[in-house]
């Protein structure tokens, strides 16, 4: 499902405007993208959390050269999903 799928089956739904939804749903991960950025965990009871996970340093290869390089700790986003979420999933969809 892409980000227009996602506008359209919410604007269908509740019968808003597209644009209405598009907003909503642009306003939104702009929010969270934000509150990540500043440090900050992003949770919703029920669906996940948007948090900040911090990797540690590590030695890497550049096969190209062949030679080690090391890559610095640094922070990424990662989603976490609720257990309800997870458990959904795991009944409702097939294993392929």
């Amino acid at each position: 499902m892409t980000k227009a799928d996602l506008v359209a089956k919410i604007s269908e739904k509740l019968g808003i405007e597209k644009g209405d939804v598009q907003a909503t749903v642009e306003t939104f991960m702009e929010e969270v993208k934000t509150s990540l950025e500043g440090g900050d965990n992003v949770y919703l009871r029920g669906f996940g959390s948007f948090i900040v996970k911090t990797r540690a340093e590590k030695t890497g290869r550049n096969i190209s050269k062949n030679t080690t390089i090391k890559i610095p700790a640094h922070n990424i986003p990662a989603f976490k999903p609720a257990k309800v979420f997870v458990e959904g999933v795991k009944t409702n969809v097939e294993v392929k």
